[in-house]
């Protein structure tokens, strides 16, 4: 081979390591070359076909078309490549580049993997959801069928040493990359509190352009963006500087002149994160990154995912800036400061942690395993799989988490588990709105609704002709073209369906009901909110079908949708709608509210007055209505449970009669069963329903225990204050005379505290040792009550005396 790479001088140890192993982790840096050249190198040490996954089908393309290159072939021959929808391949090929999704297929149908010698997992370092499962379903068919399929797993910033644990200690190989230079360039200061990103990023490329030479890649995070920027740069830049946009779903010719080296002046290509790996765009020598990646987060709760706009990662960083000396000395241009780098999370969160796994849930259960038993380098996350099986379940392709017959035709399909469903069930017919929904939008600035793409796609022509400039023509073929794929993959079904209730079958927890007056915003069958913009001809419908929201998980909006007809949705799920009779609290009316309520999940389609609700269905009402307005406790009614209190304080085993046990229960409904209204409610008084939740021994205990009387001396009984923070009794000071023992409470005997009163109720002394009273401060007290109170007995020993409410008889 000419044009020596980095990687050449390892490719012999990699042969030799992997025939006596198997199995290898192969460590390469960007621009070491090992996506064309490992599998050139293998091809006549393996017997059988070598598959190398590529976890993007621009990389995919790429790569075999610069390995027939390299042996003067055209791609098909000895190099071929398969992505979803298109195929090169013959019978003379030996390497096969795939997208990842086509490994797991081909191990579905085929676990031994007939015919291939070597699986190589190419750019490990994304981890992609597909990649670890593809992984984990290899390895598993290679322990259980094929010992001597060979498997090299490749990454340029990936730590290896978990990899090489997962494959059972596999051998760890390092490449050395390319000794081209990449200087870094931070902002002298961060960018400017309310400067748009895109304002930002193309005044970088500009300074960029003046102050290098060669092309410049610029990492930008969506097409949005993308768009921005370049109609930022058009009248900026010198006449010799092409722009050269870079993303997913462009044409392969355009995203192919965008690799392509410029024959005249320089280009800056603006890509998104497509352009960070496995590519090597070869007059590149700037890189300018935005330091930001978008990336799909899904939310198990609300079963939405959303696209989310963060800061790239210091490997994603890392990766960027080596574009930069792929061929040459090179520079970064990092919009950010040297000091916020430390700030950067040191990885992006794997595929897995964070995706959508209804797919992989599905596959899990095709391949016969719950997933605990695979070699999964990130497990799925226990909620995440559980809500994606719920799902399926829901859908009918699984029935007690094993996979039923439509399940299995489910994961036939190349389509989200949704759409899947979608197409069996409508059949050949529901295959546009398929291909639509797994493409991206083709009409730029399109309202919510549906109808209008399907209508393009039925007839673009026409569309073009009252809308013109609308239609994205390369994304709408690619539509079309999948579409007519798709739909021979299903025979047709017995009754048809209108677009409406296919997207019904897809998205069953996503049919929205509007609230009541309030236009455009819904409730979801599934129990979230949406909402439409004010202006969308869609939110005058009463239903409608949700196929794409934002994700917010407090009130989603609505980007793609179509309206339902009442009848369309009785015939979809009339077995699921069914009458509940409720009584609940209306916080807004401050009552208790008796409906009968047809349902759909979580829609109200009908809602009617119950007249004749029952007595305990009423009092089950009032008792949501004291969980929303607290317990009410009289004083008597808190004393009572003062009281229990205690004795659970000492060990007792007394029931709990907290609020929280309270209201959680049902002991309180016989005593619910006619408070209708929040003031019925506020003045109940519960001291019989707390006294009701003891039986009579435990009655018995703690009047003795706790009692909740104190008698005196004279036989009067002074209530205790069990609601203070120590229980407290209130008496004159002379009815305690002859009190020798301080008075208590409590299987642990705790002390009252006495509020020692005068003649006239006036506080004296507080004590909790009386006493210790009568020993010390008790003479300094009767000095004081013998001026003020003549008329009453104050003895020296009151601990001798009789106790007494009475004054002595006048002139004694």
């Amino acid at each position: 081979m000419k044009d020596a790479l980095p990687i050449d001088a390892i490719l012999p140890d990699l042969c030799r390591t992997l025939a006596a192993a198997g199995r290898v982790v192969l460590m390469a840096p960007p621009g070491a070359g090992k996506t064309t050249r490992v599998p050139l190198a293998l091809r006549d040490q393996v017997a059988g076909r070598i598959l190398m996954l590529e976890p993007r089908r621009l990389a995919a393309r790429a790569a075999a078309e610069r390995m027939a290159q390299t042996l003067g072939e055209t791609v098909g021959e000895t190099v071929g490549y398969r992505i979803r929808g298109e195929a090169k391949l013959s019978k003379a090929t030996r390497i096969e580049v795939v997208t990842e999704g086509i490994l797991t297929r081909m191990l579905q149908s085929d676990p031994e993997l007939a015919g291939v010698g070597c699986v190589i997992f190419d750019e490990f370092h994304e981890r992609s959801l597909n990649a670890d499962l593809g992984l984990a379903l290899t390895w598993e068919a290679r322990a259980a069928l094929r010992p001597d399929l060979a498997l090299v797993v490749m990454s340029a910033t990936l730590d290896a040493a978990p990899v090489a644990a997962l494959l059972d200690d596999a051998p760890i190989l390092r490449s050395e990359g390319r000794a081209f230079p990449v200087e870094t360039r931070w902002l002298p200061r961060p960018v400017a509190p309310g400067m748009r990103l895109e304002a930002a990023v193309a005044g970088l490329v500009h300074q960029a352009v003046e102050e290098t030479t060669g092309g410049v890649l610029v990492f930008l995070p969506g097409e949005g963006e993308i768009r921005r920027v370049e109609a930022l740069l058009r009248d900026r830049l010198p006449a010799d500087v092409a722009l050269r946009p870079l993303f997913g779903a462009m044409e392969f010719a355009a995203q192919r002149a965008a690799i392509a080296p410029c024959e005249r002046g320089r280009k800056v290509v603006l890509a998104t994160a497509i352009a960070e790996t496995s590519l090597t765009i070869e007059d590149i020598r700037v890189v300018v990154d935005a330091g930001r990646a978008r990336r799909l987060r899904f939310d198990p709760a609300s079963g939405m995912a959303r696209l989310v706009t963060e800061r790239v990662s210091r490997a994603e960083a890392e990766q960027r800036r080596g574009r930069a000396g792929r061929v040459a000395e090179g520079i970064c241009y990092r919009l950010w400061t040297k000091g916020e780098e430390g700030a950067l999370p040191a990885f992006a969160p794997p595929e897995m942690a964070v995706a959508d796994l209804a797919a992989l849930a599905l596959e899990l259960a095709a391949w016969g395993s719950d997933g605990a038993d695979l070699a999964f380098l990130t497990p799925p996350p226990g909620p995440a799989l559980a809500e994606a099986r719920a799902l399926l379940e829901s859908l009918g392709a699984l029935d007690a988490g094993r996979i039923t017959a439509h399940g299995k035709a489910l994961a036939a399909l190349p389509l989200h588990p949704r759409l899947a469903h979608m197409l069996v069930m409508a059949g050949p017919e529901a295959a546009p709105l398929a291909a639509l929904l797994e493409e991206r939008d083709p009409i730029r600035g399109a309202p919510a609704d549906l109808t209008l793409r399907l209508s393009a796609i039925r007839d673009p022509g026409r569309y073009e002709a009252h809308h013109p400039g609308q239609l994205h023509r390369g994304t709408l073929e690619r539509i079309r073209s999948e579409a007519k794929r798709l739909a021979r993959m299903v025979p047709a079904p017995a009754e048809r369906y209108s677009p409406a209730e296919m997207l019904a079958l897809a998205y069953p927890d996503r049919i929205g009901l509007r609230r009541k007056g309030d236009a455009a915003r819904y409730v979801l069958s599934g129990g979230k909110g949406a909402v439409l913009d004010e202006a969308d001809g869609l939110g005058k419908h009463r239903l409608i079908v949700a196929s794409d929201l934002d994700g917010d998980p407090r009130e989603a909006r609505v980007r793609q949708g179509l309206a339902l007809a009442d009848a369309e949705l009785r015939r979809l799920y009339e077995n699921q709608i069914a009458w509940h009779d409720v009584c609940a609290w209306s916080k807004r009316e401050g009552r208790v509210v008796a409906r009968r309520q047809e349902r759909f999940g979580a829609l109200v389609l009908e809602d009617r007055h119950w007249p004749e609700a029952p007595p305990e269905a009423l009092a089950r009402g009032a008792l949501d209505g004291l969980r929303q307005i607290g317990l009410p406790l009289t004083p008597a009614a808190a004393r009572f449970r003062a009281r229990v209190d205690i004795l659970r304080g000492d060990g007792a085993a007394f029931p709990d009669l907290s609020d929280a046990a309270l209201l959680a229960g049902e002991a309180l409904l016989p005593w619910l069963k006619r408070a209708r209204t929040e003031s019925e409610l506020r003045g109940l008084d519960l001291t019989e329903a707390l006294r009701a939740q003891l039986d009579w021994a435990q009655m018995a205990d703690l009047d003795r225990l706790v009692p909740g009387h104190f008698e005196t001396p004279l036989g009067r009984r002074v209530p205790i204050d069990y609601g203070a923070e120590v229980p407290t009794i209130e008496v004159k000071l002379p009815e305690m005379y002859g009190v020798t023992h301080h008075p208590t409470v409590g299987p642990k005997r705790h002390p009252l505290r006495i509020a020692l009163l005068s003649p006239g109720g006036k506080p004296i002394q507080v004590t909790m040792d009386l006493p210790g009273f009568w020993e010390g401060s008790y003479a300094e007290v009767r000095k004081d009550m013998r001026g003020r109170y003549p008329r009453h007995p104050w003895p020296e020993n009151p601990r001798e005396a009789d106790p007494t409410t009475r004054a002595k008889p006048r002139g004694t």
